[in-house]
């Protein structure tokens, strides 16, 4: 380190500095040789990471409930953490999407945890509302600096923005010793909205967004390109969109000029939105939903001898964690036998996985099975992954999760 330092220090083992030293952003528990005590430093404070040897590997956010003990912020011993630090941070994660989303930034994940050095923090933009998720202590601590930071930011480039709400429903918040609970954020300056529904447009397509009940933070954003990629297959053709959520696939099947698309979800809410979203557009006499179990519908369309042009599988994630991955092999490898058996012959299917813990390797691996299984054999036209607003740290695995293929079947026999 080139100067003194006013931070406390916390020393790593010889596997963590090579951890950090490969780029990984965290500090786990294990890999803790020493820590400041209470008295030198508030949970959630940042500290500074040094190896046995006292070599300089980072700065980071502590936290001493979490097994993820530090979240590294910055490698640069120059580095101060004033509000100047995080405005900058924040223009730079900005202009990253000014640059990779064509356009589209008014709909958009502005800030990726990690990915974007803001870590455990989630922050997406729906027109005139942003919504966030902190899941890491550090960031809960920061919030009431960084969030009336993020809207001057956007504001100082002409973008409207009229509340912040959070989502922090979520289990995760715990492992870090803080409360779930959901609600709007208290701007500088500003009178809290009326109500939590707001509208966007993305790829020309209308949704009514409910960033308060809306599943994670109102909207799935990180399907954005893939949805057009399939849409590009669909003109004048009949679809199938399993797992529909609020219809995004099939109105862009629809706005694209599908002469029928179906789509499926377990959902009653989220059908009802997706039908909403259908009037928005204008394609309720072509885009019809049903709440269905996908599981159980497959096999009763395959009975009843229906075939379609494109079939879509975006399914939850079927694993959250290594120990149930064989069954979520099982049943990723099943619903793709099911859909390859409803496309037509030279039909394409669009099938993902949105779980980290299902790799690139194994769900290749997976839908290969599946097609031998089935006897088909499958084209492939692309290989996709997340939107570039999530965009992938290549230092930490867990930013890449969502794998997205589209295939062309075509029978063996």
């Amino acid at each position: 380190m080139k100067a003194a330092r006013e931070y406390p220090i916390l020393t790593v083992t010889a596997k963590g500095t090579r951890w950090l030293e490969s780029g990984h952003p965290w500090v786990y528990d294990s890999d803790v040789a020493h820590e400041p005590d209470e008295g030198e430093c508030e949970n959630g404070a940042l500290v500074d990471v040094v190896s046995e040897k006292g070599k300089y590997l980072g700065t980071g956010f502590l936290s001493r409930l979490s097994r993820l003990r530090v979240r590294i912020v910055s490698r640069n011993a120059n580095d101060r953490f004033d509000e100047n630090f995080w405005r900058r941070r924040v223009r730079y994660a900005w202009d990253y999407r000014k640059a990779v989303m064509d356009g589209q930034t008014g709909c958009c994940r502005l800030i990726f945890g990690e990915a974007d050095a803001f870590p455990g923090l989630t922050v997406d933009r729906f027109e005139n509302l942003l919504v966030t998720q902190t899941l890491s202590l550090g960031m809960e601590r920061l919030k009431d600096t960084l969030f009336p930071l993020i809207v001057e930011v956007l504001e100082e480039d002409g973008e409207k923005i009229d509340g912040l709400f959070e989502r922090n429903d979520v289990a995760l918040r715990e492992k870090e010793g803080l409360t779930q609970g959901k609600g709007w954020f208290a701007l500088p300056g500003k009178e809290t909205p009326e109500s939590p529904i707001t509208e966007i447009c993305e790829n020309g397509v209308f949704y009514r967004v409910d960033v308060e009940n809306g599943q994670k933070t109102g909207f799935f954003l990180d399907q954005k390109f893939n949805r057009l990629a399939v849409a590009h297959l669909a003109c004048g053709k009949r679809v199938l969109d399993c797992f529909t959520h609020t219809g995004s696939f099939a109105l862009n099947a629809g706005i694209a000029g599908a002469k029928h698309v179906t789509g499926v979800d377990a959902s009653e809410l989220g059908i009802e939105q997706a039908r909403e979203n259908a009037r928005l557009n204008g394609l309720e006499d072509r885009v019809e939903f049903v709440c269905a179990d996908v599981f159980d519908l497959l096999p009763k369309l395959e009975e009843e001898g229906k075939q379609y042009d494109v079939v879509i599988l975006d399914p939850p994630a079927f694993t959250k964690s290594r120990k149930t991955i064989k069954n979520a092999t099982k049943g990723y490898r099943e619903i793709n036998m099911r859909g390859m058996k409803l496309v037509k012959p030279g039909g394409y299917l669009a099938t993902c996985s949105c779980s980290h813990f299902m790799d690139y390797e194994l769900f290749t691996k997976t839908i290969h099975q599946a097609a031998q299984n089935v006897h088909k054999r499958i084209r492939q036209v692309e290989y996709r992954t997340q939107a570039p607003d999530h965009p992938i740290l290549w230092s930490a695995e867990e930013s890449y999760y969502l794998k997205f293929y589209v295939f062309q079947i075509v029978d063996e026999k």
